[in-house]
């Protein structure tokens, strides 16, 4: 992974010679790793992510509902990435699917798209969940759309002590089947007496379950999701200075309630390399899940479904733009007079460009 990252976008992986049709200015450009840890891959495929969404969403509100691990249970996670963070995702859409489908509270048959994130703002081991629910769902008999309140969703407490609860029976079945392992101090964990003393405490504290204010319409949704499901632990516009002793990074510091929270942190580059590597995923992890009504079997049946009970009609189809570039011309134009860029050569890696691109003149 991090020799993907340190390739990305260099001669390494080979790229294209682009070449104006109006002057005579060239550049290469190299390609890309596309690595999903690559804080400069991410973007064009957080772009293409979102454009297959924007059909799913429905002119409802939507909240925001985060999951977090307390701290001590993140951190034997670190050695049991696949299975725990597993575990996050089935215990977190598990609660949220019981608590709305209780009469009691909304009687519905909800969706949800479920993000994970593994950092804190100074690149610490923070595993949380991110889940975007539409605020209803579908009635037990399938035939009627049933809606929250307006501007709320579910008692957090509630979804709290019931995500505490599935967690931890989830934990101990993990447990018991040897799917953990652990490290360090934490070795004798793996007696089962031990590990469910160490559990007890945990039964009795608060679990950090927050619901932000709704989205102001699915526009909102579809921007913030941009912004989420592809972000990887860092990204390049954080970096503030790096050599090859130090890398400093802007942070916030969330412990300020009020001020300035934006600081910047200096760690040793080594140290810096660890904690970007902590965040990275197990091979074939899917960090971005459906469930309920948006699972991916079902979703663009139940969608319709529900359109049709809400009478809403589906989100019109941008016809493809007749500017659409040909495979062999850019979507960016020429720097120096904006014309079309055109490709006329590609090159594999390892390989020098035969038609070099002249050095950019500098202003006078």
């Amino acid at each position: 992974m991090m020799s993907a990252i340190e390739a990305c976008r260099t001669e390494a992986l080979g790229g294209h010679v682009a070449a104006c049709t109006k002057c005579s200015h060239q550049h290469i450009a190299y390609n890309s790793c596309k690595n999903r840890h690559c804080p400069k891959c991410q973007g064009p495929a957080a772009r293409d992510w979102m454009a297959a969404r924007a059909e799913d969403l429905l002119p409802v509100e939507y909240f925001h509902v985060v999951f977090t691990l307390p701290a001590e249970i993140a951190r034997i996670a670190l050695w049991n990435k696949r299975a725990i963070y597993g575990l996050l995702f089935r215990a977190s859409a598990e609660t949220v699917t019981t608590i709305a489908a209780d009469p009691k509270r909304m009687g519905a048959r909800v969706g949800m798209t479920s993000v994970l994130h593994t950092w804190g703002s100074a690149l610490t081991h923070h595993p949380h969940i991110h889940m975007i629910v539409p605020g209803g769902g579908l009635s037990r008999d399938g035939n009627q759309w049933v809606a929250c309140k307006p501007g709320f969703f579910l008692h957090v407490r509630v979804l709290s002590r019931l995500f505490r609860r599935l967690f931890i029976e989830g934990l101990m079945a993990l447990h018991r089947s040897g799917d953990l392992a652990f490290y360090s101090d934490l070795k004798g964990l793996a007696e089962t007496g031990a590990f469910a003393n160490w559990l007890a405490p945990f039964r009795k504290i608060e679990w950090v379950v927050y619901a932000k204010p709704p989205f102001g319409g699915p526009e909102a949704v579809l921007a913030y999701l941009s912004r989420y499901t592809h972000r990887v632990a860092i990204s390049n516009q954080r970096l503030f200075s790096a050599d090859a002793n130090t890398v400093a990074f802007r942070w916030k510091d969330y412990r300020i309630k009020s001020g300035d929270r934006q600081k910047v942190m200096r760690l040793t580059t080594d140290e810096f390399i660890r904690r970007f590597l902590m965040h990275v995923l197990p091979d074939g992890f899917h960090r971005i899940r459906h469930y309920g009504l948006l699972a991916s079997a079902q979703r663009k049946t139940n969608i319709a479904k529900v359109r049709a009970l809400i009478g809403a009609s589906p989100p019109e189809q941008e016809p493809p733009s007749e500017d659409d570039p040909t495979p062999f011309t850019l979507r960016e134009p020429c720097p120096c007079c904006g014309g079309t860029m055109l490709i006329i050569e590609t090159f594999k890696r390892g390989q020098v460009p035969r038609s070099r691109a002249p050095p950019r003149k500098q202003a006078a």
